[in-house]
């Protein structure tokens, strides 16, 4: 693989995070019900087999970054019910915006577009790191991915490195207070669990670095 992306490997990257979020449907609900609405399995299970469709039925060879996610973003935000739906398809939009109208990124394209939807989704949810949300995935991810970049990884590994912050950054939110969403109104009570969105979005990355690293 080169260290350009192209689209047919980010629309890997969306097949792939749909496969990993059916697999884990049940484990993201039951995350949820312990500090939510037990509903982010299901919700984000309907809203990925919707972009799933929406791939599906989509001719690459006309696509763009930018309209393909933006198309993608819009499915979430109308399929899925809560906060899932407007801050993933949040996600996916603010990544489209920056792709544009090219077909594929280079490596400081893709730290830019990932950069953005991050920007985007704090944006949405006025949520920052610590606050026991999906931006402790995120934020994470994405700085260890720009890290990598800079260090001249190349675009596979530095995904897999950002994958594992991802995950790691999920991991530390199990001890925290929730100071956003639904399990902010526990307080105490939503410390000892791992948040189901920072889960999801660990999903994400580890399917984005799977994608790239068959690509190669």
């Amino acid at each position: 693989m080169s260290d350009a992306v192209d689209l047919e490997e980010l629309v890997d990257w969306l097949r792939r995070f749909d496969d990993r979020i059916q697999d884990e449907r049940a484990h993201l609900t039951k995350l949820d019900s312990a500090i939510g609405d037990a509903d982010h399995g299901a919700n984000m299970a309907r809203g990925m087999t919707a972009v799933r469709e929406l791939l599906d039925e989509s001719d690459l060879d006309e696509a763009t970054i930018g309209g393909l996610f933006k198309q993608a973003g819009m499915a979430l935000v109308s399929k899925v019910g809560g906060a899932s739906g407007p801050l993933y398809g949040t996600f996916l939009l603010r990544f489209g915006s920056s792709g544009g109208d090219r077909t594929n990124l280079d490596a400081a394209g893709l730290v830019d577009a990932l950069d953005a939807a991050l920007g985007g989704v704090v944006a949405r949810g006025k949520a920052e790191a610590g606050d026991k949300t999906m931006v402790d995935a995120i934020e994470p991810a994405v700085a260890a991915l720009r890290e990598a970049i800079e260090d001249e990884a190349t675009v596979a590994a530095a995904t897999a490195t950002a994958a594992r912050a991802a995950d790691a950054g999920r991991d530390a939110t199990e001890p925290m207070r929730a100071r956003k969403g639904r399990a902010s109104y526990l307080g105490e009570r939503s410390e000892g669990h791992v948040d189901p969105g920072a889960t999801s979005s660990a999903l994400l990355f580890r399917a984005l670095a799977d994608a790239l690293e068959s690509a190669g």
